[in-house]
Parts: C-alpha cells; sequence; structure tokens
C-alpha cells in the first residue's frame, strides 16, 4: 500500500495498556481494523467497543463468528479474518511477535508487511521485534511502554499452599483437569479456561473467577494472550509444552508472556511453578522480571501472491521461498497439507480444472481442523465438502441437518461435550462462508444454538466436577461480610442459603461428608458462624427437655434421642459421676455451660432413683460404729458385696447390727452380702457404669440380657464383673446371685460328705439340665461322680414325679435345648432312688406293670470324697463358709469353733463316703409359684399326666 500513513509499533511486556492504546486510538478515527490472535480475545474487545459505541456500528468477524452491522465502522477480528481491500483509516494488529510462531506465524508476518491504515497503523507486541520490524519496515516509529507494576519470582509452592487469586497453568487438557480436581478438593474450586471452549463457555468460566465464587483459576498457555483478569499470582505446572511435532521446553519470552498476566494495572504480581515443574534457574527468573529477552531474527513468511490457474500452480505459489534475509519459509500448514492431499484425488483433480474452482478448492482446505483427529479423516470431510459446493453451489440442507443433529446433544461427560462442541465449531465455519450453504442466516442461527446448548452443558459439567459451589457460595458471602443464616430442618439437615452444607447432631456440626481436605475445613467454619443462633435455641429446648429424652449407654454414653451429647466421666464417689459434653466451640461458653447443667441433672436424679437404697443407707444417722462402716462399704461397692471379701467384717457384726443392716433390705447371704433391689435390670446396667468409671475401663462390659438365672461366663472379663452384674461365675456359666442363695439353702438340708443327688427343685431354680447343673456344682467346689443304675418306673408314680421334678428351665437352656429332652432329663434326674433290694428284685423278675432301664445319676460331695470325716471343706472352697449338719455350708457367724464339724439331726451320725440313698416316702406336692415364669409350663406338664 503506497498511501502515507502513520506506522507505529507499540512494544513492551505485559501489563502495559497496548491493546487498550490501540482501542482508543482507533476510535478516535472514522473507520477501523483490530486483529486480535485469539478469538476469546476477539470477543472480549468488541464487548468493550460495543459498550462505547453500541452493536451498530461495531462488526465481529472470526473463523466461527460473523457479526456484520449494515453501518459498521469498527471490525473487530481474528488476525486470520482480518478483511482486505477496505481502505479503513485504521489498522492495528495485536501480538505481532508472533510472527515466530511455527503455525501461524505466516500469517502475522504478511499482516505486517501488507495491513496498513489510511491514516494509522500499530503494530502491538513484545520488544524482542523491534529488529524484524525495523528491518522489514522501515517507516515504523517506534513507542516503548513499561510494566504498570512489578511482577516477581515467588519460587516453588503446592498447589495446597497456592495464595487465593492465582492462575495455574498447565499444557494439556489431562494437566489441566488433573489441577483443576486437585484444587476442588483443597480450594473448594476452580475456574476453567482454555483456547477450545466457546467464548460462551470461556466467559461463564471466568465469570466464576471474577465474581469472587472461586479463587482460583486452571488455564492453558490461551490466557497469556491479552486476557486481562484480575490475578495475583501465575504458577506453572510445567516447563515443556507439545507444539504440535515434539514436546519442546518453553522459551523464555513464552514464560513471560503467560507470567505477565499477574497482576492489572498498577497491581503487582508473582509467577513461579508447582506440581511436577522444576524450579527456575536464577538467570531465567531474572530475564523475565526484568523482561529481557533474546530479539528475534527471522519470521515465518508464507507467499501471499497465489496463482489460482492450476491446484498444481497454487502449491508451487504456497512453497516459495522468501528473498529476504529476515525471513524463514514457514513449515507447510494444515491447509496446505490438505490441498496436497486432495490433489491425490482424480474427482477432485477433474473438477478443480478452473481458476474459480481452484480458489473454491483452497478456500475448503482453509477450514481449520477443529475436531483434531487423524489427519485423512478431515481431508474425507473437506472432499465430501468440496464436491457438493462444486456441483449444487450449496452444501445441501438436509445433509448438513444431519450433520448437526448428531451434535445436537447436551448429555455425556466433559470429554464428550469437548468433542462434540469442536465438532458443531467446523460447521459453524462453514455457515459463516458467504455463499456456502443456501440460508446463511437460517444455518448461522442453527449452529450458534447448537454451539451455545452444548457450551452451557459445558459449562455446568466443568462447575459440577471443578466447582463445589456450596463452598464457594459460602466462602464469599463471608468475604463480603453477608450475615449468614443457618436452617435446621427436624431431621437434623443444615442448609445455608438454600445449599445442604451437613448435619447437627446433638450440640456438634457434622460436615456434609462428600467435603474433603481444605474445602471440608472451610466449608465447616462458614457453617458454623451461621449456626450460632441455632445452638442457643436448641441449648434452651434441650435444657427443659423431659428426663425420658434423655439416655446413657452401656459405654458411658449421654443421648438426647439418637445423637450424643456428652458423656460420663469418674467422679469423687462411684455415686457420683461428673458430666463431659459434646458441645461445638462454635456454639460458645454459655451453650456448653447449660448442656453441662441438664446433663448432670439427669444423671444426678438417676442415679438417686435406681440407688435409692444405697442413698438411705447413707443417709440412716441411726446406724454407728461397726454397722455404720459396714453401710459404706455397701456404698463404695455399689450394693453387692463377696461374702468372703467382707468376711470378718460380717463375724464383728453383732444381731442388733445385723438387724439395723436388714432394715435397709440388706441380705446375708452364704455368698454374697447384696440388696435383692439393686439386682434389677435397670440398677445393674447403671451399676456395671459407675463401676467400669471407678475402674477406669476404657470399653466397659455389658450387662447381661434380663430375666435369665444362668448366663455363659464371659472369658476375659475385668475381675469383679460377674460381681457387679448380679452374678457369680461357676464353671463355664454365671448364676444369678439371689437364685445362688436359695440354691445354698436347699444344700444345707444334704449331706455334702457323703454324698447327694439333684432334686427337682435345684434343677427347677438354676434353669438348668442336669448335665449343666453338674458344670455349676464343679464350679462352686463340689464334686460330681457320675453312675449308672437300673430305674423302675410305676405308671402312676410316673405321672407324680413328672410333675414334681419339672424345673424352671431357663430360656438360654430352652434355645439350646428342646423342650421334649429337658422335661425327659428333669424327670430322669428326679427320680428318687430306689432301695437296694427293691432294685435287685425288678432287675431279677421285671413285671408288665413296670420296665426296668439304665439311668445316669451323678453324686455330689464337697470337695474330695477321702477327706477326713471330722474335717470340714477349706476356707478358700467355701469363700468363707463351710457346710454344716448334713454337709451343708454355714456362715462364718455359724462355725462350731472353726473346726467345722459335720452335724446331724441329732448329734450327727457317722460319714460312710459317697453313697446313694434309699427311696422316702413320696412327699407333699409342692404348691406352684405364680410368680415363676415357667409356672406355666409347670402347669401345662401336671395338667397332661
Amino acid at each position: 500500500m503506497s498511501a502515507p500513513s502513520r506506522i507505529v509499533a507499540v512494544l513492551g511486556p505485559t501489563n502495559t495498556g497496548k491493546t487498550h492504546y490501540a482501542i482508543d486510538r482507533m476510535l478516535g478515527h472514522r473507520t477501523g481494523i483490530i486483529g486480535l490472535p485469539l478469538r476469546l480475545l476477539a470477543r472480549e474487545v468488541y464487548d468493550k467497543i460495543v459498550a462505547i459505541r453500541g452493536p451498530s456500528v461495531v462488526a465481529l468477524v472470526t473463523g466461527e463468528e460473523r457479526i456484520v452491522p449494515p453501518r459498521t465502522k469498527y471490525w473487530v477480528c481474528t488476525v486470520e479474518a482480518m478483511p482486505e481491500g477496505m481502505g479503513a483509516d485504521f489498522v492495528a494488529v495485536d501480538e505481532i511477535q508472533l510472527c515466530a510462531d511455527p503455525e501461524r506465524g505466516h500469517v502475522f508476518t504478511d499482516r505486517l508487511l501488507r495491513s496498513r491504515g489510511l491514516l494509522e497503523t500499530i503494530f502491538m507486541g513484545a520488544g524482542t521485534m523491534r529488529g524484524p520490524i525495523q528491518a522489514l519496515v522501515p517507516e515504523a516509529q517506534f513507542v516503548r511502554r513499561e510494566r504498570m507494576s512489578e511482577l516477581v519470582y515467588g519460587g516453588t509452592k503446592k498447589i495446597s499452599r497456592m495464595p487465593p487469586r492465582s492462575a495455574i497453568v498447565g499444557f494439556s487438557v489431562e494437566n489441566v483437569y488433573a489441577i483443576a480436581e486437585l484444587l476442588r478438593r483443597q480450594k473448594g474450586g476452580a475456574a476453567v479456561v482454555m483456547g477450545a471452549l466457546s467464548p460462551r463457555t470461556r466467559n461463564a468460566q471466568v465469570e466464576l473467577y471474577q465474581n469472587g465464587e472461586v479463587d482460583y483459576l486452571v488455564a492453558t498457555d490461551a490466557i497469556g494472550m491479552g486476557l486481562n483478569l484480575d490475578i495475583d499470582h501465575v504458577a506453572f505446572s510445567s516447563l515443556t509444552k507439545f507444539d504440535g511435532r515434539r514436546m519442546r521446553a518453553l522459551a523464555p519470552n513464552e514464560l513471560a508472556q503467560i507470567a505477565g498476566r499477574a497482576g492489572r494495572g498498577m497491581s503487582h504480581g508473582s509467577f513461579g511453578v508447582t506440581g511436577e515443574a522444576p524450579p527456575l534457574d536464577e538467570g531465567m527468573a531474572q530475564a523475565i522480571m526484568e523482561h529481557r529477552f533474546t530479539p528475534l531474527k527471522k519470521l515465518n513468511w508464507r507467499n501471499a501472491a497465489l496463482r489460482f490457474g492450476t491446484v498444481d500452480a497454487l502449491i508451487h505459489a504456497l512453497e516459495e521461498s522468501p528473498d529476504n534475509e529476515n525471513l524463514l519459509k514457514a513449515r507447510p500448514a494444515d491447509d496446505l497439507n490438505t490441498l496436497k492431499t486432495l490433489s491425490q484425488i482424480p474427482e477432485v483433480m477433474a473438477r478443480a480444472s478452473d481458476g474459480e474452482s481452484v480458489r473454491l478448492l483452497w478456500d475448503v482446505c482453509r477450514i481449520p481442523d477443529f475436531r483434531g483427529i487423524s489427519h485423512s479423516e478431515h481431508a474425507n470431510l473437506l472432499e465430501v465438502i468440496f464436491n457438493y459446493l462444486h456441483q449444487n453451489g450449496a452444501l445441501p440442507d438436509d445433509w448438513l441437518a444431519r450433520q448437526i443433529k448428531r451434535i445436537d446433544r447436551t448429555d455425556g461427560d466433559i470429554d464428550a461435550l469437548s468433542k462434540r462442541l469442536a465438532y458443531i465449531r467446523t460447521w459453524t465455519y462453514v455457515a459463516q462462508r458467504r455463499g456456502w450453504v443456501k440460508d446463511e442466516n437460517h444455518w448461522r442461527g442453527e449452529t450458534r444454538a447448537v454451539e451455545d446448548r452444548v457450551s452451557d452443558a459445558l459449562h455446568e459439567r466443568l462447575t459440577q466436577r471443578f466447582v463445589d459451589r456450596r463452598t464457594s457460595v459460602l466462602l464469599r458471602r463471608l468475604k463480603q461480610k453477608e450475615a449468614l443464616l443457618a436452617e435446621v430442618n427436624d431431621k437434623g439437615e443444615v442448609t445455608v442459603g438454600g445449599e445442604f452444607v451437613g448435619r447437627l447432631e446433638g450440640f456438634r456440626f457434622s460436615p456434609d461428608k462428600s467435603a474433603q481436605g481444605a474445602e471440608a475445613k472451610a466449608l465447616k467454619s462458614a457453617s458454623l458462624q451461621a449456626l450460632a443462633p441455632q445452638f442457643h435455641l436448641r441449648a434452651d429446648r434441650f435444657y427443659n427437655a423431659p428426663d425420658t429424652e434423655i439416655d446413657y449407654t452401656e459405654q458411658g454414653g449421654l443421648m438426647w434421642g439418637e445423637h450424643a451429647v456428652g458423656k460420663l466421666v469418674a467422679g469423687a464417689e462411684p455415686l457420683k459421676p461428673m458430666v463431659e459434653v459434646f458441645v461445638d466451640e462454635a456454639a460458645g461458653l454459655d451453650v456448653a455451660q447449660k448442656v453441662q447443667r441438664r446433663l448432670q441433672h439427669f444423671i444426678d436424679r438417676k442415679v438417686a432413683a435406681l440407688f435409692e437404697p444405697l442413698t438411705n443407707l447413707q443417709r440412716d444417722e441411726e446406724l454407728s460404729g461397726l454397722a455404720r462402716g459396714f453401710a459404706f462399704r455397701m456404698v463404695e461397692a455399689l450394693g453387692i458385696l463377696p461374702r468372703a471379701a467382707v468376711a470378718q467384717e460380717v463375724k464383728d457384726l453383732d444381731q442388733d447390727a445385723r438387724g439395723a443392716l436388714r432394715k435397709h433390705g440388706i441380705r446375708f447371704g452364704q455368698f454374697t452380702i447384696f440388696m435383692p433391689l439393686l439386682l434389677k435390670p435397670a440398677p445393674t446396667r447403671l451399676r456395671l457404669v459407675l463401676w467400669s468409671l471407678a475402674q477406669g475401663l476404657q470399653e466397659f462390659p455389658e450387662a447381661p440380657p434380663p430375666g435369665l438365672v444362668t448366663v455363659p461366663a464371659i472369658k476375659d472379663a475385668p475381675q469383679g464383673y460377674d460381681t457387679m452384674s448380679g452374678y457369680r461365675d461357676a464353671g463355664d456359666r454365671s448364676i444369678r446371685i439371689d437364685m445362688l442363695e436359695r440354691l445354698a439353702d436347699m444344700l444345707r438340708s444334704e449331706d455334702s460328705r457323703g454324698g447327694f443327688e439333684a432334686k427337682a427343685d435345684m434343677l427347677s431354680i438354676t434353669g438348668m439340665t442336669l448335665e449343666q447343673f453338674v458344670e455349676l456344682m464343679q464350679g462352686l467346689g463340689y464334686k460330681a461322680e457320675k453312675g449308672e443304675r437300673a430305674k423302675v418306673k410305676a405308671a402312676a408314680e410316673t405321672a407324680t414325679s413328672t410333675v414334681d421334678a419339672t424345673p424352671e428351665v431357663d430360656t438360654a437352656v430352652q434355645a439350646e435345648t428342646p423342650a421334649e429332652t429337658v422335661a425327659a432329663e428333669v424327670a430322669e434326674a428326679s427320680a428318687e432312688p430306689a432301695p437296694a433290694e427293691a432294685a435287685s428284685d425288678a432287675a431279677e423278675a421285671p413285671s408288665a406293670e413296670a420296665a426296668a432301664e439304665m439311668e445316669v445319676f451323678y453324686t455330689f460331695t464337697w470337695g474330695r470324697v477321702n477327706r477326713p470325716a471330722n474335717r470340714g471343706p477349706r476356707r478358700d472352697q467355701t469363700d468363707g463358709a463351710r457346710p454344716q449338719g448334713k454337709g451343708k455350708p454355714r456362715g462364718k457367724g455359724q462355725q462350731d469353733g472353726g473346726r467345722g464339724k459335720p452335724q446331724g439331726k441329732k448329734g450327727g451320725r457317722p460319714q460312710q463316703g459317697a453313697k446313694t440313698f434309699s427311696s422316702r416316702p413320696a412327699r407333699p406336692e409342692k404348691k406352684i409359684d405364680p410368680d415363676n415364669p415357667f409356672a406355666a409350663a409347670l402347669m401345662g406338664l401336671k395338667d397332661g399326666k
């Protein structure tokens, strides 16, 4: 262009206001064109100019967008789409240093050499372009602009320590996604910006970052080209990139272009590395900070004087070499490679037989490969498009509709939507070409609508995957110092601003489990601030709640409904436990104290109600001397004392002292001294908790199931557990202490020296089979000897003995042994032994009315059989009580001078070792206790005789 014009090269680093300066200069002219390196940047500049001059005079022309009002004065374009020969007063090209880019450099070089404004031309770019511009455009004037803020090197930072308002740069889609996912987990989320995104998706993502919903941006090097964002720090996750052919290291000037996005206006910025990127060496970091880079020597060039006579002539023109030492022949671009591929197809060559057809073929070959698939597939698509255009003059509507319909879907993940967005860009580009479709407005609208739908869906998926909107909303509102109010429904679900943030369990907030790491901490911090009023309301409701809404667990936990609100801890005395509350610190001291007082009231009343006998015993002022001391021991032991442990104290008590203690319900048993009222399930459950606290146990043993006479003995249980649970271990099973005392009463009438057999009543109160009873007796220190004998049952006697001898069977035993078997064993075990003579006669002469069979029986003796007749059982075998009279154990207070001499009814009789006694006359039938849990079973057996 020979018309005189002012040519200015405005050079300098980033954040110098070069683009803003060019826009101001263009608006000072009647008409103007500005070329920008990216579609995204072109849209940003277009929006700025429209805001100043209105949409009626501003055009936007890119490969995929064409907005051209009738009265257009200002054209905003990508560099490739800049119109030629319009004679505009002003022309500007941004990022002119891209003349050295291997892929697109030849386009920028062509604009440098050939694009001129009638009055003014401006080239904006890096200072490295001064030499080539001075050599190729000698008339150009140079303006140096300095950076408005400082840029400093911040070294290496982990992503978890990345400061807010940071941009992390990756050079592959996979890397960008991985970093964004990590930021979502640790920082609440990140916006994603890539060159492949549509302007609609990119703007929506940038809005997330700009409005403060997220504090982090993950991007490709696309942000290095003039996108103006509020970024304080830029971190490189890698120092290498794939340039389309190979992996190569980024040059210092490329790093500086991206790092320069940090800091805006007068705000300072910083840059550094993160992830697996190695630290920058000192020289490179200093060069970036001081904007000192190796000047460019040669620019990429491709011949713009094309010849369209034949395809071969066009290819030859495109492959010509420059004749200027400052220019370098560009490597073959995608459009030239596609032209060469299509030139090998006979049908294409037959159609491209004249200049107009060759020009059309070249225009088709310039369709970018947005899809990024194989070169051959891209060439096949362009072949179809060229054939349709050459044959019909336009693409068939039905064919184009089918291509677009396949893309018009919004389902799928991020990758699927990204591919569809790339595919629709191809048809958006085609629809923008003048004359390629029959109804340009219709197809431009169709492709734009599909792109918008896919873009919105992609933005939604990106936000869902990489932004925890809930956390970002809370943090933004906190940052803006807005009042946050939480709402809690009847299920304890907490919402803040309509977003579910977690659950309020008692007086502790549990954040949503999907949040992790720093995200969970941020969520909890924001939520607790909003929950402050709820804590006070809930504390008031709890303080006025009845005791029926509060309970304790067997592990010492204190529950309000289904939520733990505290736990019991040991106090100064076993009956005075203390309370530790579960209240978040954010609830405040007032709430914690109110909860603590309510729980202390609850447990104090519970102890007073369930241990009232002990409380009365403790407060009885009439007790004195040894009785008062013994009462203290009972209170300290929570109402149950093994007699062996207090044998001397019991011996020292006189009858008056014992009588005073008995008035309080204390029973002096042979094995245990206890208060029967405290053996009920509720006191037993609380007693075990209080005892476990006093013992300092980490895990509290559970109370036995209520209502069972015997239970399996627990192996490795803490010492004293059986006593505190109201049982006494005897072999593999434990027997309830009150039933054990009833059994001891029965054993007093037996000859434990000479030997005796189990009676039906013994089996009844223990609820055991004969075999289980044997183990119990052995556990109590008795020796069992097994024997067999002939058994004769008369029909009349059998029925009677069945009723007399049927025991009350433990429910646990019933579950293990069929009812018929238990009844049979009990009946057999309860049969009285027959006299030796009768048994002998029956064995020799069985009759029709009595059938002889063998029965198993056990003879029980105290200790060893061969002990001298005048010696009682050892003290350690009787827990301080020895068998008296006919072998029955007696307490120490009833011992005869400590000798333990066996006493008969009238002075005793000589011991004859283990032996079997003959049958006695039938005793009167024992009346069935209506309170006996097995009364119904006994009555049933009785009625069936």
